[in-house]
């Protein structure tokens, strides 16, 4: 017989006998069935963390930032850029790559901004010819080791993650008044990281002091001679850096600052400082060392602030095949050994802040959509009770989720709650087309057990064929292996399974405990 001919036959057979073992357990097992749903909802739950990993995305381009020290000249900057260039070049592995000097790549990627331009930094974009995760990320560590012993200027290499953007995955904010106090928590904080197994790129931003030229102006001579503190500053400014006089734009719309300088020969110094002279308010020259005691001095290179608060931040990157989560647990745990003084205290932020933000409008949108749901069903059956069974079937389908993210390897993330939300409507519809059509059974005058067992028989060819439709629409994002797309795809399929299978013994069940009032009319 073919077997076009052999299906239609046997699938009436084996659909009564799965519904004859349904009813058999609704009539003999009813309150076990009921007692077990929350057990096997809340140990799911215990399966799978909460928490939104960082995933790095599996292609074949990656980038790499090169940072010389505060003040370091563009030569300088684009022979840290040049090594960089060759080491690529001796790989043998890359397709293509391109460089940025004095300037960050263009935006590249959605959560990569790039900054303001500047001497000491220079980036790189470069592909792999044939990405590999396993032989890509060896060669990558291999770069960040050969990088890490370049003494000039700070070299790092950086996949392309899925997320908000950050500027690392792993960051304390140490906050406090006092500048150089916070220097020195910093640098407790940077040791700290750097002790935990599995961080690698440990950045403080102020490890190193800027070296700052303090002119020391005496302002009681200055008034003497009639010169203005910022005329002083100008024109030293004007002998060390130069000053920006205009612009000059060439025939293919590239713009140069135009920089007017005094001439001094050399490099210049605090004995050549002292030798400038500054114009007073009556137009004579009044040499600088008669007004001014000029000095190097010491400063942080950069004073941010948090919520009007002075701040610090330490940075790393987890090391290939270490979770990001795990490591901020290992360093938090740390922190409380570190003896902070009363007004200073420390903030998680890189991936912890990203997460709890992105985390925050979710349960208030969860909450509309639950509640919403259970006000339409109210509307539709004109009955609590009916409400109540087909929302039974929600904890069905969440605990498929769950489990179905455990064995995968997904955490409880982001997407991964937005497939639930997802999920709860599919599972409602197909629960309304069974106690609707229970209901409509009862009002025609048929016994209960008889109307669910009929109900249970007619619809469930439908709902499992509805499950199997969207299923196999979802499978190419499950296989995809996306950390942005994956989750939710396994998510949904996951509650599919388990929803269509268990409810088809626990919505019974419940129709069973809590029937509805229905109305019987006549035929």
């Amino acid at each position: 017989m073919p077997d076009s001919e052999l299906i239609p036959e046997l699938t009436p057979a084996v659909r009564e006998q799965v519904m004859a073992a349904c009813l058999e357990v609704v009539r003999s097992n009813k309150m076990p069935w009921c007692c077990l749903r929350p057990l096997i909802y809340f140990g799911s739950g215990a399966l799978v963390p909460f928490e939104e990993e960082r995933e790095v995305v599996r292609e074949a381009r990656f980038r790499v930032r090169i940072e010389a020290p505060d003040g370091a000249s563009l030569a300088e900057t684009d022979k840290a850029l040049r090594f960089v260039e060759e080491r690529l070049a001796a790989t043998g592995e890359l397709r293509w790559w391109f460089s940025n000097l004095g300037q960050e790549n263009p935006r590249i990627y959605y959560n990569v901004l790039s900054r303001n331009a500047s001497a000491n930094i220079a980036e790189v974009f470069a592909e792999v010819v044939d990405f590999d995760p396993a032989r890509t990320n060896r060669m990558l560590d291999g770069l960040r080791e050969e990088f890490a012993g370049y003494p000039g200027a700070r070299i790092s290499v950086h996949q392309f993650e899925n997320g908000p953007p950050v500027a690392a995955p792993i960051e304390i904010r140490v906050i406090g008044p006092d500048i150089e106090t916070l220097r020195l928590l910093a640098g407790e904080v940077e040791q700290l990281i750097a002790s935990v197994p599995g961080t690698r790129d440990v950045m403080n931003a102020v490890r190193l002091q800027r070296t700052d030229l303090d002119l020391n102006i005496d302002t009681e001579k200055a008034a003497l001679f009639g010169v203005q503190a910022v005329e002083a500053d100008r024109t030293v400014r004007l002998a060390v850096a130069g000053l920006v006089a205009g612009s000059f734009r060439e025939p293919d719309g590239d713009e140069y600052d135009i920089t007017l300088r005094l001439p001094i020969e050399g490099r210049p110094t605090l004995d050549l400082l002292r030798s400038i002279q500054v114009s007073s308010a009556t137009g004579e020259q009044v040499p600088l060392a008669q007004i001014t005691s000029p000095e190097f001095t010491t400063a942080a290179p950069l004073i941010k602030r948090y919520n009007r608060e002075r701040a610090v931040t330490v940075t790393a990157w987890p090391a290939t095949g270490y979770a990001t989560d795990e490591l901020t647990r290992e360093v938090i745990a740390g922190l409380g050994d570190i003896a902070w003084p009363p007004g200073y205290r420390w903030v998680a932020a890189g991936e912890v802040e990203a997460r709890s933000e992105s985390f925050s409008g979710l349960g208030v949108a969860m909450l509309v959509a639950v509640f919403g749901i259970l006000a339409v069903l109210v509307l539709e059956f004109g009955s609590f009770r009916s409400m109540l069974i087909v929302f039974g079937v929600v904890p069905l389908g969440i605990t498929g989720a769950l489990l179905a993210l455990f064995p995968t390897g997904y955490t409880l993330s982001f997407t991964s709650l937005i497939g639930m939300i997802a999920l709860v409507g599919i599972e409602i519809k197909n629960s309304i087309l069974l106690v609707d059509f229970t209901n409509q059974l009862r009002a025609k005058g048929i016994a209960l057990d008889d109307a669910i067992a009929e109900a249970g028989e007619v619809r469930f060819l439908p709902i499992l064929l509805t499950s199997l439709t969207a299923i196999g629409g979802l499978l190419p994002l499950a296989v995809q292996g996306s950390g942005l797309y994956s989750p939710l795809a396994i998510v949904i399929i996951g509650g599919l399974i388990s929803s269509t299978l268990l409810a088809r013994l626990v919505t019974p069940v419940m129709y069973k405990l809590l029937p509805p009032a229905v109305e019987s009319r006549p035929m």
